[in-house]
């Protein structure tokens, strides 16, 4: 399953990736103007109606013995999508594991475990009530699909020039966080954490 994902994301079969994004696209913009009950309702409609002139149509050939009669989309009827007892175990101790560490970290950002990093947290926030103003979460949801279908396309074929940009970007990043943690410390270089680290002189 995660390489058929990755094939469309790649654009492995440019029809198929095709047809998913336009689908996507089209349906979050039909929520613009209806209810999600109505976009899924018809576009289910649509699929059904579909998929039984299809079956029909080949139904007709095999009587007028015009086709062999095999289903149409006896592949995707044969498609495998369950899991096993072992894998399904997995999978829950995975949504888990990741649920509990995201409540970890959530309750160490808010209740300020941490100062520098509850600080990132607060700055986040405040830049996303600007951004709220600006769209809605529809837009940036449609956003973000168009970017998951092109950014990692654009990456491989422009990896270098790209790892050159995000380089000199986390230098600066870099910079300012070790400016941020020398005013913490009232100027003076942050001691080093590191096991067998200098340790900072006692005037």
């Amino acid at each position: 399953m995660a390489s058929k994902v990755m094939d469309l994301i790649y654009w492995k079969d440019t029809e198929r990736t095709g047809i998913v994004l336009t689908g996507l696209v089209v349906g979050l913009l039909c929520l613009f103007q209806l209810s999600i009950i109505t976009v899924v309702s018809t576009a289910s409609l649509t699929i059904v109606c579909f998929t039984m002139s299809v079956r029909i149509y080949y139904k007709i050939l095999h009587t007028l013995n015009w086709g062999v009669g095999e289903h149409p989309f006896k592949s995707y009827l044969d498609m495998d999508i369950s899991f096993s007892g072992e894998q399904t175990e997995l999978y829950m101790q995975k949504v888990i594991v990741m649920t509990l560490y995201a409540v970890d970290s959530l309750k160490r950002l808010f209740f300020v475990s941490n100062l520098l990093e509850s600080l990132k947290l607060l700055v986040l926030i405040y830049l996303v009530t600007y951004l709220g103003d600006l769209c809605n979460g529809l837009t940036l949801l449609i956003i973000g699909v168009i970017a998951l279908f092109s950014l990692p396309l654009f990456y491989r074929r422009h990896q270098e020039q790209v790892d050159n940009i995000i380089g000199r970007i986390q230098a600066h990043i870099d910079n300012l966080k070790d400016f941020v943690r020398r005013l913490a410390h009232g100027g003076a270089p942050p001691p080093d954490m590191t096991p067998g680290g200098a340790k900072p002189k006692i005037q």
